[in-house]
């Protein structure tokens, strides 16, 4: 059997190509999308004033790039791609466990950014076509969903599936038209609020919420664990990009000029706008696409809609279709390519109810960021540790895509990591079933559920250890082929 395709295959040296700036313009790029402009805004409704906001956004994403530089590091030196460097720790067959959990994450974050982009489509249509708002309703109240949204998601999801159906290269002139015309709409966004609050005073002198110290650090630590859950898909799929790096100080260089710089303004202008919005509206409106429908100029409403929309169609194929799209071929190379990866995709995107997720900022931050980030950073830790710790970062590439070397392990997985990872999860388990509502919370200790505001952390060091520990233990017996000793 094939454990290759041209999605997988080893980058040859004068294809790495990619150098500091690259890198710092790719994150500049990945950064300025709607989600992030919610992420720092969501905190603001969440009780914390700017500062608290920002600094919060910044202090998430300078932890993320260290996991992102150091599982970078391997696809710049060896230029594989994400789920061939898991079959290292995980297994040849084993490695589409992290694959799949990995791909599963990017289609959620396809839904979310769909509905962004239809809902933005939507804001602007109704101006034309005020009848699209009052349509009769034709879903279940359960699924929480109006009729002309849920049309608008539906065409917007379609050109997503289009783009697809084109090819990757039909995606430049998009990323060209978001470098450009997302900043302008962002400053412009920015500039209103400055002229509707009568300058930055107001706004940045209103204070938080929290009423004591307690509250503030009870909202704080889940709010952290959601920043870093924002970026935790890239921080372990990063070798998709680093593969192509002419060197290891391009990526990490690139990567830290790029990602906590360029979010931290971003999600600035997002502090500031959404906290204009209570000065001007009198309640905050996190969301910027619901702000720009509150304009008076149609034409203006327009322009902003359409620059969400292309942006946020960028953002998804670039995001959210390439990765999934590697991962779901890892499952079968010889049958899956970009084109079938991205529809599996776009209709797992639709499932999650993405409409949901962001209907308030507590489930964006609690139910969806921190909830996946318990699935991703066990992953991280078990790859750091296997390959900078036990493997001291040297790899026999060539076993990687054969059945007959040491990365085979039992029947191609690796059951230490599996373990491993199932252990890193199961202690925030009791958490996300009492933040979902499964579970009374009364009926689980504080201390247990409580961990789940710290579910990347826990998953990533307990996951980590444990892969340490078991892979000591059993290198000589259970690894004959490893370079690992026990």
């Amino acid at each position: 059997m094939s454990y290759t395709n041209e999605d997988l295959a080893i980058v040859p040296q004068e294809k790495r190509t990619w150098g500091v700036w690259n890198y710092a313009a790719l994150w500049i790029s990945m950064s300025l999308c709607i989600p992030t402009y919610m992420l720092a805004s969501s905190l603001i409704e969440g009780g914390m004033n700017w500062w608290q906001a920002i600094l919060t956004v910044f202090i998430g994403n300078a932890i993320v790039l260290v996991p992102m530089v150091l599982n970078g590091h391997a696809g710049a030196r060896y230029g594989i791609p994400f789920p061939v460097f898991a079959r290292a720790s995980f297994g040849i067959l084993g490695a589409n466990i992290p694959a799949l959990l990995r791909a599963i994450v990017a289609c959620g974050w396809f839904g979310i950014q769909t509905w962004i982009g239809g809902f933005a489509l939507f804001q602007m249509l109704k101006i034309w076509i005020p009848g699209l708002a009052t349509l009769p309703a034709i879903f279940p109240v359960a699924f929480g969903l109006e009729t002309g949204p849920a049309l608008t998601f539906f065409l917007f999801w379609c050109l997503n599936m289009f783009v697809v159906y084109k090819g990757i290269d039909s995606i430049r002139k998009l990323l060209l038209f978001k470098a450009v015309f997302l900043p302008i709409a962002a400053f412009a966004l920015l500039g209103w609020a400055l002229v509707a609050a009568k300058g930055l005073g107001p706004i940045l002198s209103q204070p938080s919420k929290f009423s004591d110290s307690s509250q503030f650090w009870n909202f704080f630590f889940p709010a952290l664990t959601g920043m870093v859950g924002f970026w935790a898909t890239l921080s372990l799929n990063i070798p998709d990009f680093t593969r192509y790096a002419v060197s290891q100080r391009a990526q990490i260089l690139g990567q830290a000029i790029g990602l906590p710089p360029s979010m931290t303004a971003f999600a600035f202008i997002g502090v500031v706008v959404t906290s204009a919005t209570a000065i001007v509206y009198g309640s905050l409106i996190w969301d910027p696409v619901v702000l720009a429908g509150k304009f008076d100029s149609p034409v203006l409403v327009s322009f902003a809609m359409i620059s969400v929309l292309i942006s946020t169609l960028a953002t998804n194929i670039a995001a959210n279709i390439v990765s999934p799209a590697n991962d779901f071929s890892n499952l079968a190379p010889e049958k899956i390519d970009f084109k079938k990866g991205g529809y599996i995709t776009g209709v797992l995107g639709v499932l999650i109810f993405p409409w949901k997720l962001l209907a308030d900022p507590t489930g964006y931050i609690f139910t969806w960021l921190i909830a996946y980030s318990s699935l991703l950073g066990p992953i991280g830790g078990i790859l750091i540790v296997d390959y900078f710790i036990l493997r001291k970062q040297e790899l026999h590439v060539e076993e990687l895509y054969s059945a007959n070397g040491r990365y085979w392990y039992g029947n191609g997985f690796n059951h230490v990591a599996i373990i491993a990872l199932l252990l890193g999860i199961l202690p925030n388990v009791p958490g996300f079933l009492t933040t979902i509502h499964l579970v009374p919370k009364e009926s689980v200790p504080e201390f247990i559920s409580g961990l789940y505001h710290y579910a990347w952390f826990v998953g990533f060091f307990v996951s980590g250890l444990v892969y340490y520990g078991f892979s000591r233990a059993t290198a000589k017996s259970q690894y004959p082929h490893s370079t690992v000793q026990a």
